[in-house]
């Protein structure tokens, strides 16, 4: 799996660098993660707090259109308890996301973006303790899909110094848990994280 993201990762970045042209920016990024699943066996379970951070190459078609693939990382999942004055009860859920995004300027600064993201499953677990070292509780983790598709839109702003903020919500399309691993159990759910992020393009 580890080869399948290192290759996603270099045919990404290659693919611009043979259209390096003066244009072309490279920027990084990060944020918050308010992530959950929805799906038929889920009844709006509680949102897991998480982060995300990562890279992106913005290629310009036009003065409003460009192409914007990225890599980052995505802390997933929802929680299974919460917990009040403690720790929540979490089902971590962790990605190497990899979306290429068609992205137009309304106006000075202002776009709207959208576009298809592939997910490659890097962590799964349930933990009692989020915010330390112990714990972890047992789980199956052959019961979770290791690859995810998802559709991904949202809204920003850059100001004219590189410097972007933005909210952008995944929308997954794949089933989360594996149902040959359920003992054939099929269990409907997909993820849903709403973002907010910033970045600085170089």
């Amino acid at each position: 799996m580890k080869k399948i993201v290192v290759v996603a990762i270099a045919a990404l970045f290659g693919t611009v660098a043979v259209q390096a042209q003066d244009e072309v920016s490279f920027g990084a990024k990060g944020g918050v993660n308010f992530a959950t699943v929805g799906g038929d066996d889920f009844d709006d379970p509680d949102a897991r707090t998480s982060f995300h951070f990562g890279g992106f190459v913005e290629v310009p078609i036009t003065e409003k259109f460009s192409i914007q693939p990225e890599v980052y990382y995505s802390g997933q999942g929802y929680d299974i308890q919460s917990v009040d004055n403690g720790d929540d009860i979490e089902f971590q859920l962790d990605y190497i996301n990899v979306p290429v995004l068609a992205k137009y300027y309304f106006v000075d600064g202002f776009y709207g973006e959208v576009g298809p993201q592939i997910g490659f499953n890097v962590n799964s677990e349930i933990d009692s303790n989020p915010d330390g070292d112990s714990g972890d509780i047992n789980f199956n983790n052959d019961a979770i899909n290791t690859i995810d598709f998802a559709v991904v839109g949202g809204l920003g702003y850059k100001l004219n110094n590189g410097l972007y903020f933005n909210a952008r919500y995944n929308l997954g399309l794949s089933d989360v848990f594996s149902s040959e691993d359920l003992g054939g159990f099929d269990l409907d759910a997909r993820n849903r994280v709403f973002m907010l992020g910033a970045g600085f393009a170089f």
